[in-house]
């Protein structure tokens, strides 16, 4: 069996004393989209965290069988990239030199980007339909334009395992589908790891090969979309009506309204 790009056992996170995972386990195998999901408050974002080194842990995470704590910063930073939710970006700092700081783990000490950096960076530029942006200061885009920004500078990186929370999150359904595309065209052609998390079902269960239901800090349920993209599933850990539809690539989750109820509220006013 060959060594899988992601493993954890036994995971617990605890931030500022309270319990944010308890006792996660995770297998990702080498090249395998896994999209992440569950109600807020799961801990999605922490899981993806974990695995990206960033967070103090209790139980193991080896990434392609190197246990994170033996991965030096620069190491890790070859290995995976992760684009967060909510990036820090300096101020003042061009669209061209945030996508070259995906760059830095290429670079030696006191060094400079080489041509081939800036040749990578602005390949991924064209790539996510921001050619001509180089020069503009991140403050003045617009919020999927930055989210764009966010994902060149993951793609800039190199690594062989993306970690990327809510990646289209910001972006416009044209620019949701230009972007998951553009990830799934790189993971087949350079053998990329994904785990994502996503907030929309639909379209996490159009592109991961196989999905993880978080809630209350655990693994509720993982298979393939069909698997876990259930109406029953849904409506328990996430208190939704839906109707799941069969879709050409996977399971379309359409929100439905409640039936009403003769003592649900009159709003126009009393019950």
């Amino acid at each position: 069996m060959s060594t899988p790009a992601v493993a954890v056992r036994e995971l617990q996170v605890r931030l500022a004393g309270v319990p944010i995972l308890t006792g996660v386990d995770l297998t990702v195998a080498a090249g395998e989209w896994v999209t992440v999901i569950g109600p807020n408050g799961a801990g999605k974002s922490t899981l993806l965290r974990a695995i990206g080194g960033l967070l103090p842990t209790q139980g193991a995470v080896a990434l392609f069988g190197t246990p994170i704590q033996e991965l030096r910063r620069r190491e890790r930073a070859r290995v995976v990239a992760t684009v967060a939710q909510s990036p820090v970006v300096p101020a003042g700092m061009s669209v061209l030199d945030y996508v070259l700081l995906g760059r830095t783990p290429y670079i030696p000490p006191l060094g400079r980007e080489s041509t081939a950096d800036l040749a990578a960076a602005h390949d991924v530029l064209d790539r996510l339909d921001l050619a001509g942006f180089h020069t503009r200061e991140m403050a003045t885009l617009s919020g999927g334009e930055r989210q764009r920004v966010f994902l060149a500078r993951a793609f800039a990186q190199g690594a062989t395992l993306l970690l990327l929370d809510e990646p289209t999150s910001a972006l416009d359904i044209g620019h949701q589908q230009d972007v998951l595309e553009l990830v799934d065209q790189l993971r087949h052609a350079h053998g990329l790891t994904v785990v994502a998390t996503m907030h929309d079902l639909s379209i996490a269960g159009e592109y991961a090969d196989r999905m993880v239901l978080l809630a209350d800090g655990r693994v509720a349920a993982t298979g393939t979309p069909r698997e876990v993209l259930t109406a029953e599933l849904l409506s328990r850990h996430y208190s939704a009506t839906v109707k799941v539809v069969e879709g050409d690539h996977g399971p379309l989750v359409v929100p439905v309204r409640p039936r009403s109820s003769p003592h649900s509220r009159d709003v126009r006013g009393g019950w």
